[in-house]
Protein backbone atom coordinates (compact mmCIF):
# COMPACT_ATOMS: atom_id res chain seq x y z
CA UNK A 1 0.00 0.00 0.00
CA UNK A 2 2.97 2.55 0.92
CA UNK A 3 4.38 1.89 -2.71
CA UNK A 4 1.59 2.53 -4.01
CA UNK A 5 0.96 5.87 -2.39
CA UNK A 6 4.88 6.90 -3.35
CA UNK A 7 4.17 5.93 -6.92
CA UNK A 8 0.93 8.00 -6.97
CA UNK A 9 2.30 10.67 -5.33
CA UNK A 10 5.29 10.72 -8.40
CA UNK A 11 2.65 10.71 -11.10
CA UNK A 12 1.20 13.73 -9.42
CA UNK A 13 4.49 15.82 -9.50
CA UNK A 14 5.65 14.62 -12.92
CA UNK A 15 2.04 15.64 -14.24
CA UNK A 16 2.20 19.19 -12.12
CA UNK A 17 5.61 19.50 -13.26
CA UNK A 18 4.46 19.19 -17.02
CA UNK A 19 1.33 21.38 -16.48
CA UNK A 20 3.26 24.03 -15.10
CA UNK A 21 6.02 23.88 -17.82
CA UNK A 22 3.47 23.81 -20.46
CA UNK A 23 1.52 26.40 -19.58
CA UNK A 24 5.12 28.43 -18.77
CA UNK A 25 5.60 27.65 -22.51
CA UNK A 26 2.89 29.64 -23.66
CA UNK A 27 2.21 32.42 -21.47
CA UNK A 28 6.60 33.28 -22.16
CA UNK A 29 6.70 32.61 -25.94
CA UNK A 30 3.43 33.81 -26.78
CA UNK A 31 2.91 33.75 -30.63
CA UNK A 32 2.07 35.56 -33.92
CA UNK A 33 -1.98 35.95 -34.69
CA UNK A 34 -3.11 36.37 -38.03
CA UNK A 35 -6.73 37.70 -38.02
CA UNK A 36 -8.15 38.20 -41.70
CA UNK A 37 -11.27 40.47 -41.32
CA UNK A 38 -13.69 40.44 -44.73
CA UNK A 39 -14.98 44.10 -44.18
CA UNK A 40 -17.29 44.48 -47.71
CA UNK A 41 -18.62 42.02 -50.41
CA UNK A 42 -17.56 42.94 -54.28
CA UNK A 43 -19.29 41.73 -57.46
CA UNK A 44 -16.53 39.04 -57.43
CA UNK A 45 -15.07 38.78 -54.54
CA UNK A 46 -14.39 40.57 -51.21
CA UNK A 47 -12.46 43.51 -49.32
CA UNK A 48 -10.39 42.36 -46.03
CA UNK A 49 -7.63 43.54 -43.50
CA UNK A 50 -5.59 41.12 -42.57
CA UNK A 51 -3.58 42.66 -39.23
CA UNK A 52 -0.63 40.11 -37.89
CA UNK A 53 -0.29 40.58 -34.00
CA UNK A 54 3.37 39.96 -32.14
CA UNK A 55 1.93 38.21 -29.16
CA UNK A 56 5.44 37.17 -27.90
CA UNK A 57 6.61 39.16 -24.91
CA UNK A 58 10.46 39.29 -26.13
CA UNK A 59 11.14 38.20 -29.46
CA UNK A 60 11.10 41.61 -32.01
CA UNK A 61 10.66 40.66 -35.71
CA UNK A 62 13.71 42.67 -37.14
CA UNK A 63 14.22 44.45 -40.58
CA UNK A 64 14.28 43.49 -43.34
CA UNK A 65 11.06 42.26 -41.64
CA UNK A 66 8.22 39.20 -41.95
CA UNK A 67 6.67 37.58 -44.89
CA UNK A 68 3.18 35.63 -45.02
CA UNK A 69 2.28 33.14 -47.29
CA UNK A 70 -0.71 31.11 -47.87
CA UNK A 71 -2.51 28.94 -50.56
CA UNK A 72 -5.36 29.90 -52.10
CA UNK A 73 -8.09 26.96 -52.31
CA UNK A 74 -10.16 28.03 -55.66
CA UNK A 75 -8.34 30.20 -58.68
CA UNK A 76 -8.58 33.79 -56.39
CA UNK A 77 -6.79 36.96 -57.43
CA UNK A 78 -5.69 40.00 -56.05
CA UNK A 79 -7.21 42.89 -57.83
CA UNK A 80 -5.52 45.48 -55.42
CA UNK A 81 -3.52 46.17 -51.73
CA UNK A 82 -2.69 48.88 -49.76
CA UNK A 83 -0.36 48.67 -47.33
CA UNK A 84 1.77 45.64 -48.40
CA UNK A 85 2.73 43.90 -51.57
CA UNK A 86 2.96 40.24 -53.00
CA UNK A 87 6.90 39.38 -54.22
CA UNK A 88 5.71 37.81 -57.56
CA UNK A 89 2.60 38.74 -59.94
CA UNK A 90 2.26 34.97 -61.04
CA UNK A 91 0.65 34.46 -64.50
CA UNK A 92 -2.33 37.19 -65.22
CA UNK A 93 -2.65 36.61 -68.94
CA UNK A 94 -5.61 35.51 -68.91
CA UNK A 95 -6.85 38.80 -68.19
CA UNK A 96 -6.85 41.95 -71.16
CA UNK A 97 -7.88 44.43 -69.11
CA UNK A 98 -7.99 45.66 -65.16
CA UNK A 99 -4.56 43.36 -64.19
CA UNK A 100 -4.32 41.65 -60.80
CA UNK A 101 -1.72 42.89 -58.61
CA UNK A 102 -1.36 38.88 -57.93
CA UNK A 103 -1.98 36.10 -60.04
CA UNK A 104 -0.19 33.26 -58.48
CA UNK A 105 -1.88 30.46 -56.18
CA UNK A 106 0.62 30.51 -53.56
CA UNK A 107 1.24 34.72 -52.76
CA UNK A 108 3.63 36.13 -50.33
CA UNK A 109 3.12 39.48 -48.65
CA UNK A 110 5.70 41.78 -47.20
CA UNK A 111 5.18 45.05 -45.66
CA UNK A 112 5.78 48.48 -47.16
CA UNK A 113 8.35 50.76 -45.88
CA UNK A 114 7.91 53.80 -43.94
CA UNK A 115 8.56 56.03 -47.24
CA UNK A 116 5.32 54.70 -48.65
CA UNK A 117 3.16 57.51 -50.29
CA UNK A 118 0.04 57.96 -47.77
CA UNK A 119 -2.66 56.97 -50.27
CA UNK A 120 -1.27 53.78 -50.19
CA UNK A 121 -1.23 53.27 -46.41
CA UNK A 122 -3.64 52.21 -43.54
CA UNK A 123 -3.29 52.13 -40.65
CA UNK A 124 -0.48 50.13 -38.80
CA UNK A 125 0.95 49.22 -41.86
CA UNK A 126 4.42 50.37 -43.67
CA UNK A 127 7.34 49.97 -40.92
CA UNK A 128 9.69 47.68 -42.67
CA UNK A 129 7.88 44.62 -41.52
CA UNK A 130 9.66 45.47 -37.86
CA UNK A 131 7.45 43.89 -35.52
CA UNK A 132 7.99 44.47 -31.96
CA UNK A 133 6.63 42.56 -29.22
CA UNK A 134 3.06 44.11 -28.27
CA UNK A 135 2.66 45.58 -31.54
CA UNK A 136 0.65 44.91 -34.86
CA UNK A 137 1.46 45.27 -38.52
CA UNK A 138 -1.96 45.19 -40.91
CA UNK A 139 -2.77 45.46 -44.62
CA UNK A 140 -6.07 45.69 -46.98
CA UNK A 141 -5.80 43.60 -50.22
CA UNK A 142 -8.93 42.79 -52.45
CA UNK A 143 -9.85 39.53 -53.58
CA UNK A 144 -11.36 38.58 -56.74
CA UNK A 145 -12.78 34.83 -58.38
CA UNK A 146 -14.05 34.34 -54.73
CA UNK A 147 -17.17 33.72 -52.77
CA UNK A 148 -19.60 36.60 -52.75
CA UNK A 149 -21.35 35.40 -49.82
CA UNK A 150 -20.81 33.72 -46.17
CA UNK A 151 -21.92 30.36 -47.85
CA UNK A 152 -19.63 30.33 -51.00
CA UNK A 153 -16.35 32.49 -49.62
CA UNK A 154 -13.41 30.06 -48.58
CA UNK A 155 -10.63 30.47 -46.55
CA UNK A 156 -7.47 30.67 -47.24
CA UNK A 157 -5.06 27.41 -46.01
CA UNK A 158 -1.32 26.33 -46.05
CA UNK A 159 -0.26 29.51 -44.04
CA UNK A 160 3.49 30.78 -43.29
CA UNK A 161 4.60 33.19 -41.56
CA UNK A 162 8.63 33.76 -41.42
CA UNK A 163 11.06 36.65 -40.05
CA UNK A 164 15.19 37.38 -40.43
CA UNK A 165 16.51 34.08 -38.36
CA UNK A 166 13.07 33.33 -37.30
CA UNK A 167 11.18 30.12 -38.41
CA UNK A 168 7.27 29.82 -36.82
CA UNK A 169 4.89 27.42 -37.56
CA UNK A 170 1.25 27.89 -38.42
CA UNK A 171 -2.21 25.92 -37.37
CA UNK A 172 -5.36 25.82 -39.31
CA UNK A 173 -7.59 28.92 -40.87
CA UNK A 174 -10.29 28.85 -38.16
CA UNK A 175 -13.77 30.84 -38.43
CA UNK A 176 -14.13 32.64 -35.01
CA UNK A 177 -16.23 35.50 -34.13
CA UNK A 178 -16.43 38.36 -36.70
CA UNK A 179 -14.16 41.23 -35.09
CA UNK A 180 -15.99 44.49 -33.74
CA UNK A 181 -14.69 47.47 -34.34
CA UNK A 182 -15.63 51.07 -32.38
CA UNK A 183 -15.47 54.62 -34.53
CA UNK A 184 -13.10 57.22 -33.65
CA UNK A 185 -15.10 59.05 -31.79
CA UNK A 186 -16.75 55.91 -29.77
CA UNK A 187 -20.09 56.34 -31.17
CA UNK A 188 -20.72 53.88 -33.29
CA UNK A 189 -19.53 49.99 -33.24
CA UNK A 190 -19.58 47.88 -36.58
CA UNK A 191 -18.40 44.35 -37.31
CA UNK A 192 -16.67 41.97 -39.84
CA UNK A 193 -18.65 40.17 -42.04
CA UNK A 194 -16.42 37.23 -41.33
CA UNK A 195 -13.44 36.78 -39.22
CA UNK A 196 -10.47 34.29 -39.66
CA UNK A 197 -7.90 33.77 -37.21
CA UNK A 198 -4.23 31.83 -37.86
CA UNK A 199 -2.21 31.37 -35.07
CA UNK A 200 1.75 30.71 -35.89
CA UNK A 201 4.31 29.66 -33.09
CA UNK A 202 7.92 30.47 -32.67
CA UNK A 203 9.82 26.92 -33.76
CA UNK A 204 13.41 27.79 -33.65
CA UNK A 205 16.13 29.99 -34.81
CA UNK A 206 17.78 29.30 -38.41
Amino acid sequence: MESFFSALIVLLLVSFSCFASSEALTSNNGNITIKWDLLSWTPDGYVAVVTAYNYQKQRSIPSPGWKMSWRWTRKEVIWSMVGAQTTKQGDCSMFNENIPHSCTSKPTVIDLSPRTPSYQQIANCCRGGVLKPGSESAFQLSVGNAGDSVKTVRMPVNFMFTAPKQQYICGPTKNVRPTRFITADKRRVTRALMTWNITCVFHKAT
